[in-house]
């Protein structure tokens, strides 16, 4: 089957190591990255998924490991996580990685590469890590090139030991890899970007990952931009990012770039060659759950939405259903996976899961599937497989007082979906906690003399209205408090 991508496609982040390590105990025996049951692939297609993204497939190192059992405030959340978890569930952070080479325990790049061509024969592509910013404290580039790492001196590792500590053989001291905003990561050692020898090298490792996948998701892909480096190392930079992204296309023209990113950067990563940007904004005003900044944030050019990657969870953010609670989840799911851009999915998010897994850990504690929250999910990703929610053309609409001094409008956000087949949808959501009242105005054009029906396609609520009506004050709702309306309107 040929790989086709749509203008708004979905992704799925499976975490690897606990995956497959849940898929042997299910079966009864190891299974690798070689030896995925087939069901597990015509699952991935039969939801709609068109990007797999398989997180910590790459080496890590002995260190990492060992720093990633020692440390006591880590190994509290592994008890709270995991009350029963052995020595044996504790793997190095999938970020401390050691090459880019497949962990053998994995299936090693053999086994990537049949998993990859069994996402070709279903039409889905394969998402993978690049971590830009820093290696693990064992990597072979400590003994090779450690000029190719920030360096610290005595008076910096005495002063700042959170920050600082010395190569493996003790020669040097290195800078833990950070964001400026935080203490380093302790399993990890900083690339001097500041080193002309480094961009190329780092470009190198890029190619390699190219061959083996679709597309990289970059990790903390700001903080190699050469403002942000600087203000964090003192050390001048050249762009890395153009360049690079430039040298991959040019072997492989279809390749996609995501960025994590925070910061307000992201349009700027979008300049520079990003094809999708993590939308954190929109998610943080959704946990707010004040429906006037998400429709002003929806208010950004549609180039930029368009590219924005949309979440309620991933491995970095608690997990959707303790964020949420359930009548809110509901609405903040539709407002954000009916918008346009790259609709993300996280592992254990359909069913309702609440655990959040420590990237540590490669066992995850047994849960129970949320019979209210799968059903959304299931219903949802239905929808999402529609062509008007993949290819169509989306605008916010806007809600007005449904009489004078009725404030609840504001509480609205609302937004369409059309094609030129003149197919149409509809998305209210009431995102507050009160029973709200608006008009909206509807983008149907001509109305007079027709009769216009709404149907609901997350319940079976149908209306119908005069075109008249629409046409002179638009339509009006009524809704509860975290209500919600996916409309499929036809007119005759």
């Amino acid at each position: 089957m040929p790989l086709t991508s749509s203008r708004n496609p979905s992704l799925y982040q499976i975490n690897t190591r606990v995956w497959l390590r849940s898929l042997s105990e299910r079966y009864g025996h190891p299974i690798t990255l070689a030896q995925v049951p087939d069901e597990e692939f015509e699952r991935f297609a039969s939801l709609g998924f068109e990007w797999i993204w398989l997180l910590g497939v790459w080496r890590t190192g002995d260190l990492g490991r060992r720093i990633a059992r020692e440390l006591p405030e880590l190994r509290r959340v592994y008890f709270e996580t995991l009350p029963d978890y052995q020595e044996a569930d504790i793997c190095s952070s999938p970020f401390a990685i050691t090459a880019y080479s497949v962990n053998p325990d994995l299936g090693g790049d053999h086994g990537l590469a049949l998993f990859r061509e069994r996402l070709q024969e279903r039409g889905l592509q394969l998402l993978l890590d690049f971590i830009p910013n820093h290696t693990a404290r064992d990597h072979p580039w400590l003994t090779l090139h450690p000029d190719y790492y920030v360096q610290g001196s005595d008076d910096q590792l005495l002063g700042q030991p959170f920050n600082y500590d010395r190569t493996p053989n003790g020669d040097r001291v290195i800078a833990y890899g950070r964001d400026p905003y935080f203490h380093g990561w302790s399993d990890t050692f900083q690339l001097n970007y500041g080193n002309p020898q480094l961009q190329p090298a780092m470009q190198e490792e890029l190619i390699k990952i190219a061959d083996l996948c679709d597309g990289v998701r970059c990790d903390m892909a700001m903080l190699i931009l050469p403002e942000v480096f600087k203000n964090t190392w003192g050390i001048e930079m050249q762009p890395f990012w153009p360049e690079a992204i430039a040298r991959i296309r040019k072997l492989y023209t279809d390749f996609t770039f995501i960025a994590e990113v925070y910061w307000d950067l992201e349009w700027t990563l979008q300049g520079q060659g990003f094809d999708y940007t993590y939308d954190k904004r929109l998610y943080d005003r959704l946990h707010e759950q004040e429906a006037r900044p998400v429709r002003e944030h929806l208010l950004a050019e549609l180039e930029f939405q368009s590219h924005s990657v949309r979440f309620l969870e991933n491995h970095d953010e608690p997990r959707a259903s303790v964020s949420f609670p359930a009548q809110v989840h509901q609405a903040a799911a539709l407002i954000t996976y009916l918008t346009p851009g790259l609709r993300f999915f996280h592992q254990g998010q359909l069913q309702g899961y609440q655990a959040r897994i420590p990237m540590q850990l490669c066992r995850a504690p047994k849960e129970y599937q949320d019979p209210q929250i799968a059903k959304l999910y299931a219903q949802l990703l239905e929808l999402l497989q529609l062509p008007i929610l993949q290819d169509g053309n989306w605008q916010l609409l806007e809600c007005l007082p449904a009489w004078q001094s009725n404030w609840t409008w504001d509480n609205y956000v609302a937004f369409s979906w059309h094609d030129n087949e003149d197919r149409y949808f509809l998305v209210v959501v009431n995102y507050s906690p009160h029973q709200s009242q608006c008009y909206v105005r509807l983008s149907l054009g001509d109305l007079a003399g027709k009769q216009v029906q709404f149907q609901d396609k997350m319940s079976e609520a149908e209306y119908i209205r005069r075109g008249d009506d629409l046409q002179q004050i638009g339509l009006y709702l009524n809704m509860p408090a975290w209500g919600t309306h996916v409309f499929e309107v036809r007119m005759t």
